[in-house]
Formats: structure tokens, sequence, C-alpha cells
């Protein structure tokens, strides 16, 4: 099979436990890219957190694409034009932010560039988001939110356990009614229902004429399951959830073990 397009997670995956990429990982991906693959990172993160490994990854030239907010949002790379944005409307914040206080998770959320909490003890884990991905943070209150507001995403932050405790409280219809990802222990994602990393993708597959089984995803937490699931190969890392392993055509090394270089060497590169 002679892959087009490879989509990747950056954390956990891209990403080593340092928050680089290696060298290995970008001679693979300068390899895939020469080779005629599509390279699209598929992240969680805004275009903001991602724009530096873009950059450094040599993926911002014409005909080049990345997908952030867990596919809500699809994107030239090259323009940062939107493809696709599904977004949350006010009335979807009210009835989140409502549930967070219910459950007992404290919470908040994006625009396309920033990110609002109504927590005024902000949370640690807001303050690690708005460092990873270099997102203005904005303390507010619901009453100064903008009624027309476009939301890619709503988050439910707190401890792991914390968390845990609060899913088990979700009521099955929010599960109908939205697309709800965890994508590390202590971030749990909420999107649109038609948003996810695999319809992301499908829809960037077809505008560029690429069929399925022409792709593969590489990821390693809850929020890459769609893709995974989607893609002609779809990989886990070897520091991936069980779950994720579990829906993976392959298993490929761990983050701190060049995983993507050997998914790229052994599926696009054949060597």
């Amino acid at each position: 099979m002679e892959y087009k397009l490879i989509a990747l997670d950056i954390d956990g995956t891209l990403l080593n436990s340092s928050n680089q990429i290696t060298d290995n990982v970008k001679e693979a991906i300068k390899k895939s890219k020469e080779k005629g693959v599509k390279v699209v990172l598929c992240t969680g993160r805004p275009l903001k957190g991602v724009e530096d490994f873009l950059e450094e990854l040599n993926l911002k030239e014409e005909g080049d694409y990345v997908t952030t907010f867990n596919g809500a949002l699809v994107q030239d790379a090259y323009t940062g034009k939107p493809i696709s944005h599904l977004t949350l409307d006010y009335n979807d914040l009210c009835d989140l932010y409502n549930l967070s206080l219910k459950i007992g998770s404290r919470s908040h959320f994006y625009d396309t560039k920033t990110v609002y909490t109504f927590n005024l003890d902000v949370s640690d884990y807001t303050i690690l988001e708005s460092y990873l991905t270099g997102a203005h943070l904005n303390v507010t209150t619901l009453d100064k939110v903008p009624k027309d507001i476009g939301m890619s995403k709503f988050m439910m932050i707190d401890h792991p356990e914390i968390l845990d405790e609060c899913i088990k409280k979700i009521p099955e219809e929010y599960y109908e009614k939205y697309t709800i990802v965890r994508s590390t222990p202590f971030f749990l994602e909420i999107l649109n229902k038609n948003a996810n990393k695999g319809a992301g993708i499908n829809l960037l597959s077809q505008r560029l004429g690429i069929k399925q089984d022409e792709v593969i995803c590489v990821g390693d937490a809850g929020n890459d399951k769609h893709m995974i699931e989607y893609a002609g190969l779809g990989v886990a890392m070897g520091n991936a959830t069980d779950e994720i392993k579990e829906i993976a055509n392959y298993v490929t090394r761990t983050n701190d073990e060049d995983g993507v270089a050997h998914v790229i060497d052994k599926f696009i590169l054949a060597r």
C-alpha cells in the first residue's frame, strides 16, 4: 500500500517527554514530505499552540494543512485560512458550564485564540494549557462573554481522581449531544457533535482526493480514537492508553523511542 497522508497527534506522539521533536522524527517527516506524502499535525491545541512546530518541521508551505481543536478546525497551514470550523454556541456554553458546576469540575473554554475561565482561583491546569498552547488567558464572567461566541471547545479540567468521579456523573444525553473525549488524565474535551479528529482528517482527505486506505493516523490518547478508527492504518504509540492500543492496526515505539520515525520508516519510506 502506498500511503499519501499521515496525520500525527502532537502531545505524547510527535513530542517526547521533554516536549521536543527529536532529530530522527524531523528527518523522517522531511523525507515523507520529499516523497510527496502529506504530513498533517492533528491536535487538540489551537493554531497558535502548533505554529512553532509547523515552522520547525517546514509544514507551513503552500499545500500544507493542519487540524486543530481535535478536528473542530481544519486549516490551510500556509494561509491560516479555515477550511472547516465546527463550533459550539453561547447556549452550549451555558449548558456545559452549569453541568461542570453540578458535577464539581473546574472548566475553561476556547474561541480560536483565547482560553477563557470563570474560575477566579485559576486552575493550575488552565495555566498549563495557556502556557503549552500560547493562548491568551482571559479570566471572566458568563455575562461578559459575547452572545455570538463561536466556541471551538469546552474543557472540564481537574486532578485525574476528581475528574474520574465527575465523568461518572455526566448524563448520557450529553454524549448524544456532543463529542466528548479525554485527551489527558486531567482534560475532558467537549466539542460540536460532528467534530472529532477522524472527521477532520476525512474532510481533508476528500478535499485532497486521498482515499481512506491511503491514510495513516498516529496517536496515544482518547481524543485520537476517531482518527485511528478512520485511518487505513491506525497506529498507537507505545505509550498510548490501552483503549487506543486495542483499536489500532499497529503499535509503534513510544514517544521517547522515536515512535513516529519508526512508523514512517516502516510504512512510508520502507527502509
